[in-house]
């Protein structure tokens, strides 16, 4: 599914983020590589594969580029012109004990 598809739904989650940004829970055991995301664009064929020991990925959609940074050929970031794939723990886990053990 593409990645921008649902991007403007009326979401209550996508409207307050302007966007993605979203925690997601990655299978598999905590502390053993796992494939956590993979990305294809079917215009150059580039993939882009993340693997990662952490219970969680986190996708950030660009929702605010402004198009204050300029790309390689000058053309300006605007919204939802990139993305961002974090793996890490679950956000607030400290504040949860039911939350995945750290290791």
């Amino acid at each position: 599914m593409p990645v921008g598809l649902r991007i403007n739904d009326a979401h209550e989650q996508l409207i307050f983020a302007g966007g993605y940004d979203h925690n997601f829970v990655v299978d598999g055991n905590n502390g053993e590589l796992k494939l956590a995301a993979r990305l294809y664009d079917p215009a150059s064929g580039r993939v882009l594969t993340v693997a990662t020991t952490e219970p969680g990925i986190q996708f950030y959609s660009g929702n605010f580029l402004d198009g204050t940074y300029t790309g390689r050929h000058g053309s300006g970031y605007t919204r939802h012109k990139g993305l961002c794939l974090e793996t890490q723990h679950f956000p607030d886990s400290p504040n949860h004990r039911d939350f995945r053990p750290h290791r």
